[in-house]
């Protein structure tokens, strides 16, 4: 069986503590400060094409399955 798992790219959980969202209801917030509601909804209704719709994707998974503890340490460095 052949491996064909996409090597993790640490610079997209920083991104997560930088970025802000560019539109709707919660435009100019840090993508890692949208509430868990937002991000069930664009699972519902699908995430946005591109690089966003991958990080909203990410971040939704780690909230959903507790995760935020990954990325405290970014957090401490001041990201």
């Amino acid at each position: 069986m052949e491996d064909t798992a996409v090597p993790f790219d640490g610079k997209l959980l920083e991104t997560l503590l930088v970025m802000k969202m560019p539109f709707g209801k919660y435009k100019g917030v840090v993508l890692v400060k949208l509430p868990v509601s937002y991000l069930e909804w664009f699972a519902k209704k699908g995430f946005p094409a591109g690089k966003l719709g991958m990080l909203l994707a990410t971040l939704y998974e780690i909230k959903l399955n507790g995760l935020e503890y990954l990325l405290a340490p970014l957090q401490r460095k001041g990201l």
